[in-house]
């Protein structure tokens, strides 16, 4: 790590550590917030959405050793498509409606949104629009609410929270590669296939959602409020049902200390674990292999922090089992080696494990301006000496908000990646050593 980044994330530790020991802090609670209406003041039907168009840009630096090299480089290129380094994007486009039952049963609430935007969601599996969240929820019971249908699961706080308040553009490296999850119809190859199958995604991410049926519920005691859910899921993504009859496991639990204020913005200091575990399926179709179970299991802790002008966030996330794996040689999806003898596929991990963390810290300077700092670190198969890969990310922020509804967002991110265990020399770390940093713009206006 370069000593520009040391002494960024010496002040990262710093500053969160001084806002960790003041006396007010903060976090939504997303389970109430997103499956649940205010009683009494919730509408029949709410219209609402957001729009988020970017531009992003890297350097796309070569690939600089394998059997790709020369060509492209899929880190370096830009969502979704991986097919350029430089361009606009309209990454999200949801519009959806949401309220209550009234006046039959103001205790029933429903959540419906849709997807139309340029992303992982629409761009597989055909069409161009997705419906992302589609559920009721049964509030008859205070303590032990009941949520059913399609809905995001409850897991890492960046999973959870709502996108249009995230105060960063892209997701940290463990997140994007151990829980923003992509389905495959086999493990690829490290060598690259022999066919022109390139083993892409065979459905839309996971989109942090499942579909299944949630009990969950918040209790108060003193200025602290408790938090739980409990749900059982497909484990198979979106917009499609169950592929195997194996069923996911969920379990969530949190507990803030409160100070005031409401919504996504409430002042108080939230600690959280949460648990997830279930099987994927591989049918090895298309000269692909791994045909088969694999267990899955994703589990973490953290911490998440706003007083007045200030938030920061910390969490730690471990994975056994299945595991993104990148593409053989860092070259794009598809592409033919230099001998002519071999296409890139996308690679899974049947049994692997990783571990990863981030931390960011960001402060108000005006109403209108705030600035932004988050380090993280993603080690993907760490049970393995010659495939273990660690993967650094400074991502330094800004963000001008031009009113409560509307945003400028603009993050460089510094980018690092190296095979630990081996030789600097090692064509992996010559691979590795192709990452650019990637500068994103993005504008986001809620409706």
């Amino acid at each position: 790590m370069s000593i520009f980044k040391k002494k960024i994330l010496l002040g990262l530790f710093s500053a969160t550590a001084i806002a960790m020991t003041s006396q007010s802090a903060s976090a939504a609670n997303w389970l109430m917030l997103q499956g649940t209406e205010r009683e009494g003041q919730a509408p029949r039907a709410k219209v609402w959405g957001f729009i988020q168009p970017e531009y992003t840009n890297t350097s796309d630096t070569k690939l600089r050793a394998g059997p790709w090299s020369g060509q492209s480089a899929i880190f370096n290129q830009v969502r979704p498509d991986l097919k350029t380094s430089d361009g606009f994007n309209v990454i999200r486009a949801r519009i959806g409606v949401r309220g209550t039952g009234m006046p039959l049963d103001s205790n029933v609430n429903y959540f419906f949104l849709a997807e139309f935007g340029n992303n992982g969601i629409t761009r597989q599996g055909g069409g161009s629009t997705k419906i992302t969240d589609a559920s009721i929820t049964f509030n008859h019971m205070k303590g032990a609410r009941v949520r059913v249908g399609q809905f995001k699961t409850p897991g890492s706080e960046e999973g959870l929270q709502a996108i249009h308040v995230f105060d960063y553009i892209n997701f940290t490296g463990a997140v994007n590669g151990l829980l923003l999850e992509r389905f495959f119809d086999g493990n690829g190859s490290i060598a690259g296939t022999t066919s022109a199958f390139a083993n892409r995604p065979n459905g839309p991410v996971s989109a942090f959602r499942d579909t299944g049926v949630q009990v969950f519920g918040a209790f108060k005691v003193g200025d602290w409020e408790h938090s739980y859910a409990a749900m059982i899921g497909n484990g198979n993504g979106i917009a499609r049902g169950d592929n195997d009859d194996n069923k996911e496991t969920y379990l969530y639990w949190s507990s803030e200390r409160i100070y005031g204020g409401k919504g996504p913005r409430r002042q108080g200091l939230k600690m959280y674990a949460w648990y997830q575990d279930g099987k994927r399926t591989l049918s090895g179709s298309n000269g692909t292999g791994g045909a088969g179970e694999y267990d899955r299991t994703r589990s973490g802790i953290g911490t998440t922090f706003r007083k007045g002008k200030i938030h920061a966030n910390f969490e730690y996330i471990t994975a056994d089992g299945m595991i993104f794996n990148g593409t053989d040689g860092g070259a794009v999806a598809g592409s033919l080696n230099n001998a002519a003898t071999a296409v890139s596929s996308f690679n899974v991990a049947t049994t692997g494990e990783a571990d990863g963390y981030y931390m960011d810290f960001g402060y108000h300077i005006t109403p209108k301006w705030e600035v932004d700092v988050r380090y993280d670190v993603y080690n993907r198969l760490t049970n393995s000496s010659a495939a273990e890969r660690k993967f650094e990310t400074l991502t330094l922020g800004t963000q001008y908000f031009f009113n409560k509804k509307s945003r400028f967002i603009l993050n460089y991110e510094l980018r690092d990646a190296e095979a630990p265990n081996l030789a600097g020399s090692a064509v992996p770390n010559q691979i590795l050593g192709s990452i650019d940093d990637r500068l994103t713009a993005q504008i986001l206006v809620i409706f």
